[in-house]
């Protein structure tokens, strides 16, 4: 075991780290393993049942498949080139064009579920690099930097719930609140830095009866009534790390700051589409991405 220093006393990590490589090993072989091949029929059956106009002729599974490839960085002409070669070696089916992989894979559904009730959650923003960032595109864009921006929601067990992206004018605090909404219904607690720490964060969460672990400014008052003054005065009761240790405020680098690390180092935080559109689908993919192969191993 490793032992890690945590407001200055030591901890030790007991992360079984055979069985973590064991899972790193798994998401190599879960990266080829061309599982759609074993339910292509099936699948296409359900897909085209009652469909008006000309039938799928390849299965969503598929177009995950490959939507997961894509975010580890291959282009869409290589993306037709791995199923060529699938397609030789395995039973010779009908190879879908480049074309059509990126109509299926920017039409993807994106969606992020709740593991179950009780969760302990917490969010936070971070941006991604747009690759062909340029004059042009902060004239076209009307944006500074030419960054997408991107607000989980997270568990404290590492999975994602709920996301928003968009440009960097994105507010992070109106993308929280409309995701805890969303989820209210599955929280317990939420976690969050002295950015949330707002009377409308508080307000919202009591709410919505989610306990609220956002962190308080240090020029904060806690005169007057409200959720907001009544944190603000335990807050300063307790000091700051007998609130953290209360809060279990550390499991926030869990549910944020963690996956917002672990989906960069996998999938790379460049994104290389030209449309607006197209970027924040990009970015949202390579989240959706990390939950499925997560999920998977």
């Amino acid at each position: 075991m490793v032992k890690k220093k945590r407001w200055g006393k030591e901890h030790e990590d007991k992360r079984d780290w055979k069985e973590y490589d064991v899972k790193l090993v798994s998401r190599g072989e879960f990266y080829i393993d061309p599982k759609f091949l074993g339910t292509w029929l099936v699948e296409l059956e359900s897909m085209n049942a009652g469909k008006v106009g000309q039938p799928y002729m390849y299965p969503d599974s598929m177009i995950e498949f490959l939507g997961i490839l894509k975010s580890k960085g291959f282009d869409y002409r290589s993306l037709e080139g791995i199923m060529h070669a699938l397609s030789k070696r395995t039973s010779n089916f009908p190879v879908i064009s480049y074309s059509q992989i990126r109509r299926r894979i920017r039409h993807m559904p994106l969606s992020f579920h709740a593991k179950s009730g009780h969760l302990v959650t917490g969010t936070d923003g971070s941006g991604m690099k747009v690759s062909n960032r340029g004059e042009w595109i902060r004239q076209k864009w009307a944006v500074r930097r030419g960054w997408v921006k991107v607000v989980i929601l997270g568990d404290t067990q590492g999975n994602i719930v709920d996301i928003r992206v968009g440009n960097e004018e994105l507010d992070e605090n109106k993308a929280s609140r409309g995701m805890l909404r969303n989820n209210a219904e599955n929280i317990d607690k939420n976690l969050a830095d002295g950015l949330h720490d707002s009377e409308d964060n508080f307000n919202l969460y009591d709410e919505l009866g989610i306990e609220a672990g956002i962190k308080i400014r240090e020029n904060a008052t806690g005169e007057g009534l409200g959720p907001r003054p009544r944190a603000v005065r335990e807050y300063q009761e307790k000091g700051y790390r007998r609130w953290a240790n209360d809060k279990s405020y550390g499991f926030r680098w869990t549910a944020t700051e963690g996956i917002f690390s672990a989906v960069k180092r996998i999938f790379g935080e460049q994104l290389t589409s030209h449309k607006k559109r197209n970027l924040y689908h990009e970015a949202k993919l390579k989240f959706w991405a990390y939950q499925i192969v997560r999920d998977a191993c």
